[in-house]
């Protein structure tokens, strides 16, 4: 009896003395970015097909499982409650009215402006997650004013929602780490022939 006594006692003390450190979560990040980006840009991608059952059936799913079996299934940690690094690390939300109202603004403007100007080459991707205008002599002369007030105003959703999104998950410190993420996902997500910076260059997809 006394020995079972002593078990809250210890996962008392071990809860204690357990700190959760949280980092950076820079794949749900990428995912959140992928499925931002394809939504102004281009289409989603279609989802993956389920993977085949290869667990041998319900009848293997249903088959007994010894004690020892049934022991090393359980999560002492979580019985304690220290759940693991995964559950702890926080998932990245783009799902907030604010974000959502500036993804349906650069959506429509890419698709009434800018996406002319990045298939005409005069337009591309910043290495630092903003558009910039590479080459105007590809645009015609009564579209430049139009496209480059289009690319300023865009510029500004672009800041305003890798803000938004640090901010909209708890920690406006993830700023430059959100904008770095989305930066690279422009450039991912770029259509064959249009152009993103590299370095101190300019390359083409």
């Amino acid at each position: 009896m006394r020995r079972w006594m002593g078990i809250p006692v210890a996962a008392v003390m071990v809860t204690a003395c357990v700190t959760i450190n949280v980092y950076f979560p820079a794949a749900e990040a990428r995912e959140a970015a992928k499925e931002f980006v394809d939504k102004v840009i281009g289409e989603e991608v279609p989802a993956a097909a389920p993977a085949d059952d290869k667990s041998g059936g319900p009848s293997a799913m249903l088959a007994p499982m010894s004690w020892r079996q049934l022991a090393s299934r359980v999560d002492v940690y979580a019985l304690v409650g220290i759940g693991s690094a995964h559950a702890q690390s926080p998932d990245i939300s783009i799902k907030t009215p604010a974000i959502q109202a500036i993804q349906s603004r650069m959506a429509a403007r890419f698709n009434s402006t800018l996406r002319a100007g990045f298939d005409a080459g005069a337009l591309g991707f910043a290495s630092d997650g903003t558009i910039v205008v590479r080459d105007a002599s590809k645009l015609a002369l009564k579209d430049r004013a139009q496209i480059q007030q289009a690319v300023a105003e865009d510029n500004r959703d672009r800041n305003a929602v890798y803000r938004e999104v640090a901010v909209a998950n708890g920690h406006p410190e993830w700023e430059s780490q959100i904008r770095e993420v989305f930066a690279k996902q422009w450039i991912a997500s770029a259509h064959s022939g249009w152009w993103y910076q590299s370095g101190s260059s300019w390359k083409q997809k």
